[in-house]
């Protein structure tokens, strides 16, 4: 079967879930027997998310190839368990890096640079290139922003190229907002029929329009839309609203997304997809036997998107363990000795998120006390594990100047300390110690325990580490090394073997959790937690 090209627009506002829609749409795809993979091409001119604050962005999500890319990555992992790589996330700034990298060697010479056709041929080989090297049937490729933005045209405009070159291959998805009017108690598709508009006047007709609503859209408001927008009223889908983004692969077959799809492109005889286990996932989900409170201790816990993947994560190990984690956000920048036991005591497990900078560090660095002196379990991530070695630094060996170099570069007890062959790097973007790494468990320990095997890997993205100048001491104290990467003699988990559940890791194990396969190290932290929970009653 010839590789098949959809593309995945949105209009009317950001963040309508264009993401989950496609990821949705591939999990169905995928289900039916077909081989799927998904893209996202993001109009801003960062060469990718790396260096980008997560206030404005969101979570930078990484790949096991050491991509740094956007958070919709995640989505398309968690919905597919398909591993996804640099090539499935493009943005502008690498698409004119690029071309002006071809035209400095003299891969044009003689002829004018332009955006027409040197951009849109740099954008169109990345989503062919793709489809190429995986045999995929069908290539997702969803384009970020709004329709209209002034840094979509070149990627509106190589789509519309393709859709020429490529026929009935190819097909366009055009996400929309129906808004919803309370004071009329009405639906109004007057800023759909606009958007579609503004695609029309760049040369492309979508193919089947999904509306995102609050509320059912009647077949009259259907067949509006249809008749405004040139297409057919089949292909005028809903999004409504839902209590799970786990809910929209089922709600989409529903609607019909993936035969509307199928019979666009003239692919029949195929079998229907099998949802067995999405629906057990959601039934599950909605019907837990019991609940635990598990705070999340972090910098940026205004923007959830900022933790996305650890909060999916949680959803995950929940349902694994038929419990409903009731996830609390709390800011560390606000926790202090005198009001640590207020935020916390009421917690079943504590986790301390990933970051990087001093601030909110002590409130981390408080929360880790707290949860190791009340043998409260306890979950670190990244700079939650080089906070929890700092504290016990401070409280256990008594080295109260204890710190990162990170945050303290003179500190004399630097037991978190910069990489080796990160000491000469200067440049930000994409400079850390990124994507899947080796390492090694010990036996007899909580992790052992929660991954059954030795040996495992883990995508990573950090510049400093545990120092080993130390690990004698805090080994002798109490704090055990007990995931280490052979290759470097590096310290990648450290557990509290006295402790009921105090686990600490440098990679980030929530990149890798999926509905099929729930990460093992949030799954055996939640039953911690539900342990913790059932021996205070």
């Amino acid at each position: 079967m010839e590789t098949r090209y959809i593309f995945v627009t949105g209009g009317v506002a950001s963040s309508l879930g264009k993401g989950i829609i496609s990821a949705s749409l591939a999990n169905l795809l995928i289900a039916r027997g077909f081989k799927v993979t998904i893209q996202k091409l993001d109009p801003y001119i960062n060469i990718d998310p790396g260096t980008l604050n997560p206030y404005e962005h969101g979570e930078c999500y990484v790949t096991d190839d050491g991509a740094e890319t956007d958070l919709d990555l995640g989505h398309y992992e968690r919905f597919t368990n398909i591993s996804t790589s640099q090539k499935n996330n493009v943005t502008t700034g690498r698409i004119y890096q690029n071309v002006i990298t071809k035209e400095r060697r003299g891969d044009y010479l003689g002829h004018t640079v332009q955006v027409i056709p040197h951009i849109t041929d740099e954008i169109q080989e990345h989503i062919t290139t793709l489809g190429n090297t995986g045999d995929y049937d069908f290539v997702i490729t969803e384009i970020g922003g709004t329709v209209g933005d002034i840094e979509s045209l070149p990627f509106v405009e190589a789509i519309r190229q393709l859709r020429w070159q490529k026929g009935l291959n190819s097909l366009v998805i055009h996400l929309t907002l129906v808004p919803y009017l309370k004071a009329t108690k009405e639906l109004k598709t007057k800023p759909t029929q606009h958007s579609v508009k503004e695609l029309q006047e760049q040369g492309v007709q979508p193919d089947i329009i999904v509306c995102r609503t609050e509320h059912d859209i009647s077949e009259n408001l259907r067949n509006k839309i249809a008749l405004f927008c040139n297409v057919d009223a089949t292909s005028v889908l809903q999004s409504v609203d839902a209590q799970s983004i786990y809910e929209v692969p089922v709600l989409m077959y529903k609607e019909g997304l993936d035969r509307e799809v199928l019979r666009k492109m003239n692919i029949d005889k195929v079998k229907e997809p099998d949802l067995t286990y999405w629906k057990d996932f959601l039934h599950k989900l909605r019907f837990p036997k019991q609940s635990v409170k598990i705070g999340l201790v972090g910098k940026y816990v205004e923007l959830n998107d900022s933790y996305k993947s650890i909060i999916e994560a949680f959803t995950h190990a929940g349902v694994a363990n038929e419990c409903k984690v009731e996830l609390e956000l709390i800011h560390s920048e606000y926790i202090d000795n005198e009001n640590v036991s207020k935020k916390l005591s009421h917690l079943n497990g504590i986790l301390v998120a990933p970051g990087f900078g001093d601030r909110g560090i002590e409130g981390k660095i408080i929360a880790v006390n707290y949860a190791r002196t009340h043998s409260i379990p306890f979950f670190g991530v990244c700079l939650g594990m080089q906070c929890a070695v700092i504290e016990f630094a401070r409280n256990v060996l008594q080295w109260q100047d204890a710190h990162s170099t990170e945050i303290s570069p003179q500190t004399p007890h630097p037991v978190i300390a910069i990489m080796a062959e990160q000491e000469n790097i200067s440049d930000k973007g994409g400079t850390m110690r990124l994507g899947s790494y080796p390492c090694r468990l010990l036996p007899n320990t909580k992790v052992m325990q929660a991954y059954g095997e030795e040996n495992i890997r883990e995508r990573h993205r950090h510049r400093y580490e545990f120092n080993n100048q130390y690990l004698d001491d805090f080994q002798n104290a109490g704090m055990i090394a007990t995931g280490i990467n052979d290759d470097r003699n590096l310290v990648e988990i450290i557990e509290i073997p006295s402790h009921p559940w105090f686990v600490g890791v440098q990679f980030h194990p929530e990149y890798k959790s999926t509905v099929l396969h729930s990460h093992p190290l949030f799954v055996a932290f939640v039953k911690a937690a539900m342990q913790n929970k059932s021996n205070s009653k």
